[in-house]
């Protein structure tokens, strides 16, 4: 738990850093730095598969899952993007040995989203993301063992790029990691050994307008 704190807290200080780099008393350097067009909006439909980072509770086994991922954001200049993520994804749970199938964990992530596109390169504009919000989190039970899980902090990084078809359109790949780490209530009483932060890739298009 500590070293994943650890790895968390130095991914946020780099994009913080990142950020801090950034040339913002010139106009003119604003102008230079950027992969964007100011005042556009961008729509996003991605789809993937999303593996937890570590077991899910003690004793149990999860399964990779599919993500759909939706994003609208708008560019305030060339370089810096701000608007919201809507994210979803199932993990199928089963307790290992015996293999005793629990039910799925479907997790509905709200996420406003803060993305920076520091450069254009052909048709390529990669960009870093990053988001703070709330992980609804539910539980669908195959047994007669009731588990809530808790709503929890979502905090979302992503790195990605875009390869632009034309003025409208983009095809896009992503990859992220989130924050859900939280607890469940239920049959047993509450299990603070519940973590379903995750890895997701994405493939999916954009639109531009």
């Amino acid at each position: 738990m500590r070293g994943q704190r650890i790895k968390e807290f130095t991914a946020g200080l780099l994009f913080v850093l990142f950020v801090s780099l950034i040339p913002l008393s010139s106009t003119a350097s604003a102008e230079e730095f950027g992969g964007t067009e100011p005042g556009r909006w961008v729509l996003g439909f991605r789809v993937g598969f999303s593996p937890l980072t570590q077991q899910l509770s003690d004793g149990t086994a999860t399964s990779i899952g599919p993500l759909v991922n939706f994003q609208g954001l708008y560019s305030i200049n060339t370089w810096l993007l701000v608007g919201m993520m809507l994210e979803w994804e199932r993990h199928g749970v089963s307790i290992e040995g015996p293999d005793v199938d629990l039910g799925h964990q479907d997790t509905v992530s709200v996420l406003p989203t803060l993305e920076i596109r520091p450069a254009k390169l052909g048709r390529f504009i990669p960009y870093v993301n990053m988001s703070f919000g709330v992980n609804i989190n539910s539980f669908g039970e195959d047994t007669a063992i009731r588990i809530s899980p808790s709503n929890t902090f979502a905090w979302r990084l992503g790195w990605g790029t875009d390869y632009r078809l034309n003025e409208r359109f983009a095809l896009n790949v992503e990859w992220a990691y989130k924050r859900n780490d939280g607890h469940t209530t239920g049959t047993g009483g509450q299990n603070n050994d519940w973590n379903a932060s995750s890895f997701g890739f994405l493939f999916g298009g954009k639109m531009f307008f």
